[in-house]
């Protein structure tokens, strides 16, 4: 396995990979003043990816698109903690990382490039489009949808039949009770748009 980005969400994934005796090969990051990350070597430059599977070891979601588009890479891998918890009606999508103690129940459909975190539960038939982001402790009822690259923070809870819209950013500890539009910055308890986001 090769990683592209040497940052704090990459040693999360090293010691996931490492848990599933997954070989990993080396680090890719733009930035030439790092040479290592927990003892693997960090190259500069994506010469060496050759047939190797790779994941995009960024947390921030745009980036992780634009370097998933940039790269057309055929052949992205997973880390998916050995701790999960998934029903077996359930699918996870290539690019894909699934931290600790997540709990994934029936008929959930997760996409591309999407980063589940510590402790999060995805109850039945929700869907999560690409490059999603559920923070730590995060929880989505049931039938929930959440649109490409929206982040769900840490604690946050969506109550059942609720439809996210694509980047959006739903605050730590916010409670959403009904639909979000796309690009809404969303705090509180409950949820209220704040702002939203520019994207480019």
């Amino acid at each position: 396995m090769v990683l592209y980005g040497a940052s704090g969400h990459a040693k999360v994934i090293i010691d996931i990979l490492e848990k599933r005796d997954i070989e990993i090969s080396h680090i890719i990051d733009d930035n030439n003043e790092i040479v290592s990350l927990n003892n693997y070597s960090v190259q500069n430059n994506n010469i060496g990816i050759g047939e190797a599977s790779l994941i995009i070891s960024i947390g921030n979601n745009i980036i992780r698109k634009e370097i998933s588009e940039k790269l057309k890479v055929h052949n992205f891998g997973q880390a998916i903690h050995p701790s999960l918890v998934i029903d077996k009606t359930s699918k996870i999508l290539e690019g894909t990382v699934v931290m600790a103690n997540v709990v994934i129940n029936s008929s959930v459909s997760i996409g591309k490039h999407c980063i589940i975190n510590t402790n999060a539960v995805i109850e039945h038939d929700c869907q999560l489009e690409n490059f999603v982001h559920i923070s730590p402790s995060a929880t989505l009822c049931g039938n929930v949808i959440v649109g490409e690259g929206t982040h769900i923070g840490a604690g946050a809870t969506v109550i059942p039949n609720i439809k996210i819209g694509k980047w959006c950013t739903i605050g730590a500890g916010s409670v959403i009770l009904k639909d979000v539009p796309d690009y809404a910055v969303i705090y509180g308890n409950p949820g209220k748009v704040i702002k939203y986001n520019k994207i480019e």
